[in-house]
């Protein structure tokens, strides 16, 4: 998401470097940068004209902070109107006591009825107990898509059918959260194919019947400012406690997300970042300005990762690390808590620096990943708990490339490569890096396993002793 948007705004940073100075001629060019950037990327036209006022404004007036280059002064109020823009902080769901109501709404095809239930797992990981109503009796397998999503993610769902009023079936469903020990009821309502009057007076009416803490709108971010447009529009007719975009991973703009909150006054609370059931993310303007301006987003990287992690296991390989026993079975399990955290290419888009990394050179480490995971899954377990059988073994390694489809140079390749990383990950653990000595300076020793003197620091010993300093 927002490579685009992140593109466009590199070349306004560059129009800034070598100035000694922001001065009122060179800030005009950025400027112009980042409105093309801006429009480009679909934001609504108004928003941006009145974000370049402010940004301009403010750049012309700020004084130049010794040490600090003017694009990268540039760059920090950029940043700071980009979270000023989006909202500024995080704007946490309401939790209610002893119940909280959520209702869900939006038109068809954005994927209403797919985040409600991302919502639901969201809200369990939360340790809440949530229980998601079906009420879109229009739609074919509406109700039956809920009842799976339900399933899958073990939620239970409420419904009654298609013959029902879902005013009815919302009303209902509540009560039934009440009696039975759920604190949280996400009601998934019909969409609509355009802002449709019938439709939107049965949504009032559920509104009316069980009083939501939450009316939450769903909207494809795809559709650029579009989405600001009818956010303010669902507000105006019902209104709405906040937003959940959805499709943000296949939106390289970022229009709809820096135009929702400023156009329509209501908060983004959610994004969807993929097609599974886990993909729904908290929207935090500041991470979100992170990632635009190619800053990467730590925090969400490690919260990501504190999901997926069993720290049990992450014991037992660190002591596998200091042991040099790290085995191909232990690759393949960091590999699947990599793919618990996102693909390559959205974890990568996450850690300061990597944004520069090309769509092709992430298909490429994809590539390999897979390669790699297709010769391991060939290995009897006994080679991968122990990989010197390989190493020792040439009809091993063919039957391997054999039943993996690659060649025995592949495989011998990623062996090699494998006892070098072994060896690498067990010096690091030492506190001893490759090209460095174990001291703090990295003086008087290469990297091994006893410390022995570098080849250069034996060289240099014969050399002074040669001029007569002996061992001094």
């Amino acid at each position: 998401m927002f490579d685009a948007l992140s593109e466009r705004l590199e070349a306004a940073w560059k129009t800034l470097r070598g100035q000694d100075k922001i001065s009122e001629s060179n800030i005009q060019v950025a400027l112009r940068e980042v409105r093309r950037a801006l429009l480009e990327a679909d934001v609504n036209l108004q928003v941006a004209k009145q974000f370049i006022d402010e940004v301009g404004q403010k750049a012309q007036g700020a004084s130049v902070i010794s040490g600090v280059r003017p694009d990268q002064q540039f760059i920090k109020i950029v940043y700071d109107e980009l979270v000023q823009l989006m909202g500024s902080t995080y704007t946490p769901l309401a939790d209610a006591t002893p119940l909280t109501i959520i209702l869900m709404a939006g038109l068809q095809g954005t994927g209403k009825t797919t985040a409600a239930a991302k919502l639901a797992l969201h809200l369990r990981k939360e340790k809440r107990s949530p229980l998601l109503v079906a009420t879109d009796v229009y739609r074919p397998a509406a109700i039956d898509q809920l009842m799976t999503l339900g399933k899958q993610i073990d939620v239970p769902v409420f419904a009654l059918g298609t013959d029902v009023n879902p005013v009815e079936i919302a009303r209902q469903g509540v009560e039934y959260g009440k009696s039975n020990g759920i604190n949280t009821v996400i009601i998934d309502t019909a969409g609509r194919l355009q802002i449709d009057a019938g439709m939107m007076d049965e949504l009032a009416q559920i509104k009316a019947t069980v009083h939501p803490h939450e009316v939450l709108l769903v909207v494809d971010a795809m559709t650029g400012q579009e989405a600001a447009n009818l956010t303010q529009t669902f507000h105006e007719k019902i209104g709405i406690t906040g937003a959940i975009l959805t499709k943000m991973d296949g939106d390289s703009r970022g229009g709809a997300a820096l135009s929702v909150r400023q156009v329509s006054g209501q908060p983004i609370k959610f994004i969807g970042v993929g097609e599974k059931v886990e993909a729904l993310q908290p929207f935090y303007p500041d991470r979100m300005a992170s990632r635009i301006l190619g800053m990467g987003d730590v925090l969400t990287l490690v919260e990501r990762a504190q999901e997926a992690v069993d720290f049990e296991d992450a014991e037992k390989l660190q002591r596998k690390i200091l042991e040099a026993t790290f085995d191909f079975e232990d690759f393949l399990k960091q590999s699947r808590f990599m793919k618990n955290i996102g693909s390559l290419g959205g974890v990568m888009k996450l850690i300061p620096g990597m944004n520069k990394l090309t769509d092709s050179q992430l298909q490429t480490g994809e590539l390999k990943l897979k390669r790699t995971e297709a010769m391991i899954n060939s290995m009897t377990r006994e080679e991968r708990k122990k990989p010197d059988l390989l190493a020792s073994s040439p009809s091993r390694r063919r039957r391997i490339a054999k039943g993996s489809g690659h060649t025995e140079k592949d495989v011998s390749s990623l062996i090699s490569d494998f006892q070098k990383m072994r060896t690498v990950m067990q010096q690091m653990s030492l506190g001893q890096f490759p090209g460095m000595g174990s001291s703090p300076l990295g003086q008087g020793t290469q990297p091994g396993w006893r410390g022995q003197p570098s080849q250069m620091a034996r060289k240099k010993k014969k050399e002074k002793k040669k001029k007569g300093f002996g061992d001094l």
